[in-house]
């Protein structure tokens, strides 16, 4: 892989790709911090922590990085349509469930995060912990 004008930053998690565009801003670095930890919870699989200048990927299955990519960036774009339907003002996440899997999308700021997880994995617990 090409390295293009953004520069690869130090690796918070190991086979973790942190590109970085810009300087860092410490709520980055916290959730960054926080989804590392959510990340050893058992039944959580990884996820893409991102931000206009910074993006962080943990996934267990580095092969299918595109398509976890895609398919949060689908949700959330799907999640905003809907919202706009129905009227309503923030959403503060977003969780599809599927036959054994499910996946949590949230906003925090201007940070973007999406956590995959299997189907018994406890997201409420995960939702407390980004939002701490």
């Amino acid at each position: 892989m090409q390295k293009t004008t953004a520069e690869i930053a130090n690796e918070p998690v190991e086979n973790a790709p942190v590109i970085s565009a810009g300087d860092d801003k410490s709520g980055f670095a916290n959730l960054a911090a926080s989804l590392t930890e959510i990340r050893k919870l058992k039944g959580v699989s990884g996820y893409i922590l991102r931000s206009d200048t910074s993006a962080i990927v943990d996934l267990s299955e580095q092969d299918k990085i595109i398509e976890y990519a895609i398919l949060s960036s689908q949700i959330a774009e799907s999640s905003r349509e809907m919202a706009k339907q129905f009227n309503l003002t923030d959403i503060e996440s977003v969780l599809v469930e599927g036959k054994s899997v499910k996946v949590l999308c949230m906003s925090v700021g201007e940070n973007k995060i999406s956590v995959f997880m299997e189907k018994t994995a406890t997201h409420d617990w995960i939702i407390k912990r980004i939002l701490l």
